[in-house]
């Protein structure tokens, strides 16, 4: 999944937290309600303009950010 151009970082909104492009949901948000069990059916319900590529680009960001730590 290719989430470059889906999520982004603007200092003027959410004080630049990565957020969904063209949105105000940020990718801490998705992750925050996935791990309290939402799944991506109910995060779709909840957030009507939210697309479920959009989840996956979250994820996969997610994952690259993560595989990019260094302890």
């Amino acid at each position: 999944m290719e989430y470059q151009n889906m999520i982004v970082r603007d200092a003027t909104i959410l004080a630049g937290k990565p957020i969904i492009k063209g949105t105000r949901i940020s990718v801490e948000l998705i992750l925050k309600k996935m791990s309290e069990g939402a799944t991506i059916e109910n995060l779709l319900k909840g957030y009507p303009n939210l697309e479920i590529n959009q989840i996956y680009a979250v994820l996969a960001y997610s994952a690259v950010i993560v595989g990019n730590e260094i302890d």
